[in-house]
């Protein structure tokens, strides 16, 4: 089952897909038109040259440009550059760096998209799996959004899963159970993935040595209207093994809940 942000079972992950995006509640048909408008007119003038390691560029239901790897589970981007240290007076208010470069932002397993940095990782993607994200509040943010989207794209991924996220005994039961009743798809649903737009913004609520309290924030279709919200989802993760892990929620009062404003957040 995905963390349990989601609740139990991947197919939850669905739901609470839908319950981020702008396009579930109601207006479908002209928000589906939007979707396909947007999608369809993204601009391609900057889309890799031959031999890149992308396939293409694409922009999600707000116009936001991806860029598309041609392994789907993404390029991991050069580390160029060296992340925060702590006595950086943005060491947790800092946001990561490259993301507004080309491969920046990507769209994994044709559906969610992501961001890369060029500072704090990932700085691998072995056999599907990203790796390398700094031990750095910027790392713990990218580490948080990438996992966290990777598994719900792929519920039944068992290497992803084994490698990225941390689940109790109950929960590791609960998960086999639905994976062997046909409960949980191997991938999303088509219909889904358009949803899974980037997000704009990332808050550390407490950062430690082996642990990080992340909230990343979404547009809602509020703004299709002239409206601003976000909604805001709170991830935990740990450093375990020499790297970031997602953590179940299951403790969390509120891991979702809707804002009206990102100020004092962190832009990707």
């Amino acid at each position: 089952m995905p963390p349990a942000v989601l609740g139990a079972g991947a197919v939850l992950a669905v739901a609470v897909a839908a319950v981020v995006t702008v396009f579930a509640v109601r207006d479908d048909d002209a928000a589906a038109g939007q979707v396909s408008q947007t999608t369809a007119s993204a601009d391609l003038s900057g889309a890799p040259g031959p031999g890149s390691s992308f396939a293409g560029t694409g922009a999600d239901s707000f116009g936001h440009r991806f860029d598309i790897p041609k392994d789907p589970a993404g390029q991991a981007l050069s580390q160029s550059g060296a992340p925060r240290t702590p006595t950086d007076p943005e060491w947790q208010t800092g946001a990561p760096g490259g993301t507004n470069q080309p491969g920046g932002w990507q769209q994994v397993y044709g559906g969610p998209v992501v961001p890369f940095s060029t500072t704090d990782g990932p700085a691998r993607v072995d056999n599907g799996v990203p790796t390398g994200f700094a031990k750095t509040p910027q790392g713990a943010a990218l580490a948080a959004e990438q996992i966290y989207w990777r598994t719900v794209a792929r519920p039944t991924d068992h290497t992803l899963w084994q490698r990225l996220v941390i689940l109790t005994p109950e929960e590791l039961a609960d998960r086999a159970r639905k994976i062997a009743e046909g409960k949980v798809p191997d991938v999303l649903p088509e219909s889904v993935k358009p949803l899974l737009y980037a997000s704009d913004a990332f808050r550390i609520e407490s950062y430690g040595d082996d642990f990080a309290v992340v909230r990343v924030a979404r547009k809602t279709r509020e703004f299709l209207h002239g409206g601003r919200s976000w909604v805001a989802m709170r991830l935990n993760v740990v450093w375990r093994d020499g790297g970031w892990r997602l953590k179940s929620s299951a403790g969390d009062a509120q891991p979702l809940e809707t804002i009206g404003s990102i100020d004092g957040w962190t832009q990707w």
